[in-house]
């Protein structure tokens, strides 16, 4: 794996510097979107909205829109300005018990991996973590904005799971669920019953993606079955080429008509003489190394 971020953690007087990792990884099955008739990617261009030019990415800037529509424009200066931006440090504010985080709030994780100076301070603070049964509370800066996280142990490493802050969680009254309706005392005892017939342990390995499996093979069937458009960099490889030729060719009949020399329909398709050019140099070439072998 390649480290993410470089930093220390801190508690009290211990610095331990670490690398940060992603823990998880998304195996979702994503689509490109393309042109039906011959599979090319669907590209897409920066056109402002206001003036309806095309824009360079030089150009383009962080806008905040506020409730009524306006937009403030922030420069490069003014989030430079912003808090916490390059901290390095996990600070703990505090050790809490684990139960007392929501998990609604946890959101992506990371390893955490010593330097190697410090192997011993690192698990000291690990060791610490497990036999007080807490997990530590911390505040980090991970790309440009400080949040909150917590570190816990997962198979002897140590875990840095960051934290949604609490305004970020729906209040669940704006849920419809009706009426105070509860079940009654035998609608609870079947359903106790089901329970209870089909309870077990957790098994990730029962688990299955059969939407990605299935995705896969789809996809290997029409491999089978020659259903495939060319590689999109040779698309567009060719394309530039047919450009290219055709630009040169309007340029040469330009020149001519600006000297006042007629510019015939047979000049036009110039590269469509190239193949030939090609196939009558070949024989030369096998003649050659004919007589080498004789020799």
């Amino acid at each position: 794996m390649r480290a993410m971020w470089k930093g220390a953690v801190s508690f009290g007087l211990v610095n331990v510097p670490v690398k940060l990792y992603s823990a998880t990884e998304n195996h979702d099955i994503s689509f490109r979107q393309v042109h039906r008739a011959d599979g090319g990617q669907i590209r897409y261009q920066r056109v402002c909205s206001s003036c309806g030019e095309q824009v360079p990415y030089d150009e383009v800037a962080k806008g905040y829109e506020t409730e009524d529509g306006g937009m403030v424009v922030l420069t490069d200066e003014d989030l430079a300005s912003l808090p916490n931006q390059s901290s390095k440090e996990v600070a703990v504010t505090k050790f809490v018990p684990e139960d007392q985080i929501d998990t609604m709030l946890y959101d992506k994780a990371y390893y955490l991996e010593p330097e190697k100076a410090a192997v011993k301070p690192y698990a000291l603070l690990r060791d610490a973590l497990r036999s007080a049964e807490r997990v530590a509370l911390v505040t980090v800066s991970i790309r440009t904005r400080m949040t909150m996280a917590v570190l816990r142990v997962h198979d002897d490493v140590i875990v840095l799971q960051t934290l949604l802050w609490p305004d970020e969680i729906r209040a669940a009254d704006q849920v419809n669920i009706g009426d105070d309706v509860h079940a009654s005392e035998q609608e609870l005892a079947m359903a106790n019953m089901l329970i209870s017939s089909l309870s077990g342990d957790y098994d990730p390995s029962e688990l299955e993606d059969d939407y990605a499996a299935a995705v896969q093979e789809l996809v290997a069937s029409k491999l089978a079955g020659g259903e495939v458009a060319a590689p999109a960099a040779e698309a567009e490889g060719s394309g530039e080429v047919v450009d290219l030729l055709e630009a040169l060719q309007r340029s040469v009949d330009r020149a001519k008509a600006a000297r006042g020399e007629p510019v015939t329909p047979a000049a036009k398709p110039a590269a469509s003489k190239e193949p030939a050019v090609k196939t009558a140099a070949k024989p030369p070439a096998k003649k050659a190394a004919s007589k080498r072998k004789a020799g």
